[in-house]
């Protein structure tokens, strides 16, 4: 097996979490995860991924 190409983190995609927020139950649980957090501008971008996601 040969070794694979080494990826720089800043060479990656960003990723949005919208694509994948597909409905009420998977909304609910992204959002549950994210008031763990106890983070307003996490939160705040959480909001944003649903809005986008809707």
């Amino acid at each position: 097996m040969t070794p694979s190409k080494k990826i720089k983190v800043f060479e990656l995609p960003e990723f949005d979490p919208s694509g994948h927020l597909q409905d009420k139950d998977g909304i609910a649980a992204y959002l549950d995860a994210i008031l763990e957090e106890n983070d307003a501008a996490l939160l705040a971008a959480a909001l944003g991924n649903v809005a986008r996601a809707a």
